[in-house]
């Protein structure tokens, strides 16, 4: 299983939240909307310019900027 960022996951593939390294007023938003360390997500699909793209978090579509998802480590499953 191979460790990267968030923002570098494909469409279509699903991962495990590793850690989050985000100042903290970004984390507690990001954990606020259900990404926490061993949640599972699903690349859904990115804009038409590349950013922000959308993931699915725990039944939720959520949109995120790449600003986020770069510092956001992430499994392969």
């Amino acid at each position: 299983m191979k460790i990267s960022s968030l923002w570098q996951a494909p469409v279509g593939s699903q991962c495990k939240v590793k850690e989050i390294n985000l100042n903290k007023t970004e984390k507690e938003r990001i954990l606020d909307l259900g990404m926490i360390p061993g949640t599972n997500v699903k690349v859904l699909q990115k804009s038409p310019m590349g950013d922000p793209t959308a993931y699915l978090i725990r039944g939720s579509v959520i949109a995120l900027r790449s600003e986020y998802t770069k510092k956001i480590t992430i499994e392969k499953i």
